[in-house]
C-alpha cells in the first residue's frame, strides 16, 4: 500500500514537474519576443538627453544622475510597480594634491583613495622601478634584488590587479607607491592601505622610470567629502516574496561622458525587460528590478543595499542576474564564469549560455572577477550570474568569425571616454542581449529549482 502511494505521488510529482518546465519555457519564450532593441534604445535616447542637459554625464552625485534616477522610478511608478528609492552614503574624494618632483622636474599623480595623505612638505625617498616584465609588480619576487625599504616604488600598470601590486610593494617595505598607467589617461582609485599611493599617466611614469634611484619628493593629499545617493528598487506585486529573482544593472555613468553602453545599456534593457513584464504577472516567483548607484566608484550603491540586508532578507533572494554593458560596437557575446561563485551559479552560466547557443552566437565564458553590483551578492552567499559584451578586450579573429564586427578592435574603443554616447550602441547586440534578459528572468519567475539545489528536470532526466 505503501509503495503503491509512492508510485502515486512521484507519478503526480513528474506531472507537476512537466507543467513547470512547460511554463518556465513558455513564459520564456513570450518575454523574449515582446522585448525589443527599439523599446531599449528609447530609454538610451531619455539618458543620453538626460546627460546632455546636464554636464555631460550621469555620474553619481550629480544632477545628471538624480535625473537619471527620476526617469526611472517615474516609470516603474507609472506601470504600477512598487517602487523605492533607498539612500546611501557615497564618499567623494576631493585631491588637495598630486605630485612628485624629482630635481626641478614635476609630474602629476592622482591620489588614491583610502590611503594615508603624505606628511606636511610631502615625503621625500628614493625612487625604485619594478622592472616592466609581462606582469610587473604581480609577485613578490619582482621586488628582489633592489632595496625598496623606505622607497617610493614605482609601477606599471598591467595583467594582475592594482591592490595586488600594491600590496606586493607595501609588503616589501616600500614607503609609498605610484602606479602608471599602460594607456593614455589618468586613473583615479580606492585602495585600502597604510601608506600613501597614487597614479601617474603613461607619459609621466616612462619619465618618472628614467630617474630609477634618485631621490623623489613625493606630496599626495586628498580629503573625503559624503553626499547622500540613491538606488532604484521595484518588485512586482505578485508571485512569492520568499523566493524573488533579483536582476540588476548600475544606472551611473564616469564623469568622462554620458555611458550609454556603461552602463546605459543594462540599465535601459532591465527597464524594457520590467514594463514588458508589469508589476502583475502571472508568475510563482516575485521579480526584483534594481538600478544602482555609484558602481563607477566602488559598487557603492548595492554594497549599501546588500549590507543592510538582515539574514531572512538575503534569503528571501533565490539569485542575482547582473547586466552591465550589453550595447558594445564590436559586440561579444560572454557569460559570467567566475570560479568559486555560490552553489547554483553554474545554473545560472548554462541558461544563458543555452540561449546564446540557440542564436548560434557560440558564447564563451569571462571571469569579471567580481568587477560589477553582482560581487555585492556572491559576497553574501546568493547565486548569481551576468552577460556582457564586452569592454576592453580585443576581438580575435575567431571571434569575429562567429559574432561578426572587426577583428583586432576593442569590443568597446569608448570604454569609460566621452565617446560612449548614443553612436557608441550596437543595436543588433542590444536586441539579443535584450532578449536573453528577458528570457532568463521569466524562466527564473516561473521555477528556480536548479539554483535553490533540486536539480533540473532537464537534469533528472539525463541521470535517469
Amino acid at each position: 500500500m505503501r509503495a503503491n502511494i509512492a508510485i502515486a505521488a512521484l507519478a503526480s510529482s513528474m506531472v507537476l514537474l512537466g507543467s513547470t518546465a512547460s511554463a518556465s519555457t513558455d513564459h520564456a519564450r513570450d518575454l523574449s519576443a515582446r522585448v525589443s532593441a527599439d523599446g531599449a534604445h528609447r530609454h538610451l535616447i531619455a539618458f543620453q538627453r538626460i546627460a546632455d542637459t546636464h554636464g555631460g554625464n550621469r555620474a553619481a552625485t550629480t544632477s545628471g544622475y538624480a535625473a537619471s534616477v527620476d526617469y526611472v522610478a517615474g516609470r516603474l511608478r507609472d506601470a504600477g510597480f512598487d517602487v523605492t528609492t533607498p539612500e546611501f552614503e557615497i564618499k567623494q574624494k576631493v585631491d588637495d594634491a598630486g605630485r612628485a618632483v624629482v630635481g626641478s622636474a614635476s609630474h602629476e599623480l592622482v591620489p588614491f583613495g583610502d590611503t594615508p595623505n603624505t606628511p606636511d612638505g610631502g615625503l621625500t625617498a628614493p625612487l625604485r622601478v619594478v622592472p616592466e616584465d609581462g606582469t610587473p609588480g604581480c609577485e613578490a619576487s619582482d621586488f628582489a634584488g633592489q632595496d625598496f625599504k623606505g622607497s617610493v616604488a614605482l609601477i606599471r600598470r598591467g595583467t594582475c590587479t592594482f591592490v595586488t601590486k600594491y600590496a606586493n610593494a607595501v609588503n616589501a617595505g616600500a614607503a609609498a607607491v605610484i602606479i602608471s598607467n599602460n594607456v593614455d589617461g589618468h586613473l583615479d582609485l580606492r585602495i585600502p592601505g597604510t601608506v600613501p599611493g597614487g597614479t601617474a599617466s603613461r607619459a609621466d611614469g616612462t619619465a618618472l622610470a628614467a630617474l630609477a634611484g634618485q631621490t623623489v619628493m613625493l606630496d599626495l593629499r586628498h580629503h573625503d567629502e559624503v553626499h547622500l545617493d540613491r538606488n532604484v528598487v521595484a518588485q512586482t506585486r505578485t508571485g512569492r516574496a520568499d523566493n524573488v529573482v533579483m536582476a540588476g544593472a548600475h544606472l551611473d555613468s564616469v564623469d568622462a561622458g554620458p555611458g550609454m553602453n556603461d552602463n546605459g545599456s543594462g540599465s535601459a534593457a532591465l527597464l524594457e525587460v520590467a514594463l514588458k513584464m508589469g508589476a502583475r504577472p502571472k508568475l510563482p516567483n516575485a521579480v526584483r528590478f534594481t538600478w544602482w548607484g555609484a558602481e563607477e566608484a566602488g559598487l557603492i550603491g548595492s554594497r549599501a543595499y546588500a549590507s543592510a540586508l538582515s539574514f531572512e532578507q538575503q534569503l528571501d533572494i533565490a539569485l542575482y542576474l547582473n547586466f552591465d554593458m550589453v550595447g558594445s560596437p564590436n559586440p561579444g557575446y560572454y557569460v559570467y564564469n567566475d570560479p568559486g561563485l555560490p552553489y547554483g551559479s553554474k545554473h545560472i552560466e548554462k541558461a544563458f549560455s543555452d540561449f546564446y547557443t540557440g542564436l548560434n552566437l557560440g558564447p564563451e565564458g569571462l571571469n569579471v572577477r567580481g568587477a560589477s553590483d553582482y560581487g555585492s551578492f556572491t559576497a553574501l552567499g546568493i547565486p548569481a550570474g551576468g552577460i556582457i559584451s564586452g569592454g576592453g578586450e580585443v576581438k580575435t579573429a575567431a571571434q569575429a568569425a562567429k559574432w561578426g564586427g572587426t577583428a583586432g578592435v576593442e569590443m568597446d574603443p569608448c570604454y569609460h571616454k566621452a565617446c560612449d554616447n548614443l553612436g557608441n550602441i550596437n543595436r543588433e547586440a542590444l536586441g539579443r542581449n535584450v532578449a536573453a534578459a528577458a528570457h532568463v528572468i521569466a524562466s527564473y519567475a516561473v521555477t528556480t529549482e536548479g539554483v535553490n539545489g533540486v536539480p533540473s528536470r532537464a537534469e533528472r532526466a539525463a541521470l535517469r
